[in-house]
């Protein structure tokens, strides 16, 4: 089990965590990471699967909140379209997104060889935050091949911190990551499920983190820039039998968690938040869907687990990583190292 930051500080959150205290604790979803650091380069690739089977025949239904749309994903528009996900869930950083996308195609296409000819084209997920400041993007880094790397390690141990697309990030000024955490919610029937994010942590302001409600100073060393100029994507999963406009109600609350740690989203920030059902495996050859649907006034516990679990799954990341020393010269401290001193 993954060491939660909120063990050394008491009882802080009022729904339970899952055994793993991760997005695997959501049956069948897994993670992988390739992270990637030579020469000027502190990057990588991390891989969300909802299944392991063919997500291009069997999608999942999901939903996506832009908060701020100040970001390069790709595939988001036909996402909050048909409200499905049908291949992999990549992150990685703002101009790895096209070496991402090329595989996710012909990963799809190795499956399913009649794509975009006798079927439609496949509808490649994949987003983004800029590790610019710590790794030098131009180096054009990521590639193919370490998006399907990073797909083949997916497992359940989800590893956290400054691993796969979170290897170059910064969040309040410290080094940024990959973070997890999960929330269980029990229905009044006695029937149990789990909701559950992964966040790619790399956005708020130098000195605005806050922690049980503090205020928590940002060391000297991660004061570069005063501005909020990075991005966070936060993908929710879970097996409640959640449609596509729930699951969207469902990602709309990842901007509470973010308010709550101390983020404005500000103007240079790309905010994105999506969430998906595994409950529902959608057929594409199916001419009606025969699913399951939570009744709508239900939902409450949900959005308050997708609040908790956002902002702990940050907390997390930034709690598991490690100092980062940038291509530049440019080195950020961790959060862990400050709360401990």
């Amino acid at each position: 089990m993954t060491e939660r930051l909120f063990d050394r500080a008491g009882a802080w959150w009022d729904l339970p965590a899952g055994p793993a205290n991760s997005i695997a604790d959501v049956p069948g979803v897994t993670v992988g990471h390739l992270t990637h650091r030579a020469q000027t380069a502190r990057t990588g690739v991390t891989a969300i699967l909802p299944h392991d089977g063919d997500l291009f025949r069997n999608p999942v239904p999901a939903g996506v909140a832009v908060l701020n749309g100040f970001g390069k994903s790709a595939g988001l528009m036909q996402l909050a379209e048909l409200g499905r996900i049908e291949t992999p869930i990549l992150l990685t950083n703002t101009f790895g997104v096209a070496a991402c996308t090329t595989a996710l195609i012909r990963r799809a296409i190795a499956q399913n060889p009649e794509i975009g000819r006798g079927r439609p084209t496949v509808n490649p997920l994949v987003l983004e935050c800029n590790d610019g400041r710590v790794s030098d993007i131009q180096a054009l880094a990521v590639t193919e091949a370490m998006a399907e790397e990073a797909i083949s390690a997916a497992r359940t141990d989800v590893a956290q911190g400054t691993v796969g697309a979170g290897t170059g990030m910064r969040t309040f000024g410290f080094a940024g990551a990959i973070g997890s955490a999960s929330r269980r919610v029990a229905l009044p029937s006695g029937r149990t499920h789990t909701l559950a994010a992964l966040v790619l942590s790399n956005f708020g302001r130098p000195g605005d983190l806050r922690l049980l409600g503090e205020r928590i100073e940002t060391p000297e060393a991660g004061r570069a820039d005063p501005q909020d100029k990075g991005s966070v994507i936060i993908v929710y999963a879970t097996d409640a039998p959640l449609d596509s406009r729930q699951l969207t109600r469902v990602a709309r609350r990842a901007g509470a968690a973010l308010g709550r740690l101390g983020s404005y989203w500000g103007d240079q920030s790309g905010d994105v938040a999506i969430a998906f059902s595994t409950a529902n495996r959608l057929d594409i050859d199916s001419e009606v869907d025969a699913v399951e649907r939570l009744a709508e006034a239900r939902i409450d516990p949900f959005l308050h687990a997708a609040v908790e679990a956002a902002e702990e799954a940050v907390l997390n990341g930034l709690w598991h990583a490690s100092p980062v020393s940038g291509y530049d010269g440019l080195r950020l401290p961790v959060l862990r190292d400050q709360l401990l001193s």
